[in-house]
């Protein structure tokens, strides 16, 4: 199969990108940088470039869009609806454009809300920031694509949070802090996260490049679900690090995350600590994974194997 990466340069997408050359598909990649994973195949542009995202899909079979506004702090704020909208908008152009009828979408599980405990597909979703919003507004145009045409196959992923070896965000910094014997929890540790090992999503999305016509929606992640709790307690063990159990109650940390987000607005500096990231530290966010299991789909590494490769690679032990 001829495939087209969109953000293939990413954390996700250098990943992926062996995995499908090692299963015998053809691999191209639109990216406004040029892969660290593979060389030689990436057509510089911008999603949100109509014309680029069509010319760059000209010959291929599939779309697969890997490429999001995410973090919490982007600004302007428009740019969540640019990439995440406007680029889902260049995607179904260029696919219509040159007789596409496959596209794979990576959204979110942030389509959700907060404090949502197993949400499934079916669920109503509740954004809770720009990023889930605009996923869920992309997520709507990749159907409507779909809905035209019976012949068209459309899958659309939904991860929990996403770590792995070379990635810098949630998990990483949780670890990073860890290692350094500074962590301090906020709030009693209890809340449940899921989460999704990058080794294994990729398996998964080149699965499920194969999907019969029609729209498929499921969600990834990597079961059993851990209490942040739990979570620190893996990281420490796996780094051989004794327990630190200093607890900051949750009304101060918020205290703490909007006195900092005020001095941001005014220096214009960016803080590992936020309001919003405190809030998500706290905060529930489990989901469903029935029809993920259903479709017969195994993950090659557990959990605690996905977090102990990549505590290895990113905190090796001092010689």
């Amino acid at each position: 199969m001829r495939v087209l990466l969109i953000g293939g340069s990413g954390f996700i997408g250098s990943r992926f990108m062996p995995v499908l050359r090692g299963r015998g598909h053809e691999v191209s990649n639109l990216d406004w940088v040029d892969s660290p994973a593979i060389d030689r195949i990436t057509t510089i542009g911008d999603v949100t470039d109509a014309a680029a995202v069509t010319a760059a899909s000209a010959d291929r079979d599939v779309i697969v869009n890997l490429a999001a506004a995410h973090r919490d702090d982007v600004r302007p704020v428009s740019l969540y609806d640019r990439v995440n909208v406007d680029g889902a908008r260049a995607v179904v152009a260029a696919a219509e454009s040159n007789g596409i009828a496959r596209i794979l979408f990576t959204s979110s599980v942030a389509v959700y809300g907060l404090d949502k405990n197993d949400a499934a597909e079916d669920s109503v979703p509740e954004p809770y920031n720009d990023y889930g919003r605009t996923k869920l507004e992309a997520e709507k145009v990749f159907r409507a694509w779909a809905d035209a045409d019976p012949a068209r196959s459309l899958v659309i992923v939904r991860p929990s949070v996403v770590f792995g070896e070379g990635n810098r965000g949630n998990v990483y910094n949780l670890a990073r802090q860890v290692a350094s014997g500074r962590f301090l929890m906020v709030g009693d540790g209890t809340n449940r996260k899921s989460m999704t090992y990058v080794g294994n999503i990729v398996e998964y999305l080149a699965d499920a490049l194969n999907s019969p016509a029609g729209t498929h929606t499921s969600n990834y992640a990597d079961k059993p679900d851990l209490s942040t709790r739990e979570l620190i307690d893996v990281l420490r063990t796996t780094m051989e690090l004794r327990g630190n159990r200093a607890r900051l109650p949750l009304p101060v940390g918020m205290a703490a995350g909007h006195a900092l987000d005020l001095v941001a607005r005014f220096t214009r500096r960016t803080f590992p600590i936020s309001a919003i990231r405190i809030h998500k530290f706290v905060s529930d966010t489990t989901v469903n994974t029935d029809r993920l299991t259903a479709t017969g789909y195994t993950p090659r590494y557990s959990l605690s194997e996905g977090i102990r490769r990549t505590v290895e690679a990113e905190f090796p032990p001092a010689e």
